[in-house]
């Protein structure tokens, strides 16, 4: 079975995971703010660096890049990585992807967020 999962911050750029494919769409309902202090790449204990993370927010839109991981090694290791590099934050959620061509109908459903 395939895993999607969505980045909307620095795994944008830099995913650190294999990949088979990207995509560039939305998620609905979520915007992204900077409201997550961080000590561990950026930052200090008495000045946490501020990070990406999502909010709900029905009637907005956020904007990122979806991956697609095929191979069990390679989810595995997405995972891996993944609860390692988004360790502060609290809940994974599973969201549809629409894209410019399909604002309406999702391309891609229960995404990992």
């Amino acid at each position: 079975m395939v895993m999607w999962v969505f980045g909307y911050g620095s795994l944008v750029w830099n995913p650190g995971f294999a990949y088979d494919a990207r995509l560039v769409g939305f998620v609905r309902d979520y915007r992204r703010v900077f409201y997550q202090g961080s000590t561990d790449h950026r930052g200090t204990p008495e000045f946490p660096g501020r990070t990406v993370t999502l909010e709900h927010r029905p009637g907005s839109t956020c904007w990122g890049v979806a991956y697609k991981i095929s191979r069990e090694q390679d989810k595995e290791t997405a995972l891996e990585y993944l609860e390692v590099r988004e360790k502060q934050y609290d809940e994974k959620v599973y969201l549809d992807l629409y894209t410019d061509s399909s604002p309406k109908t999702p391309v891609i459903q229960n995404m990992m967020v």
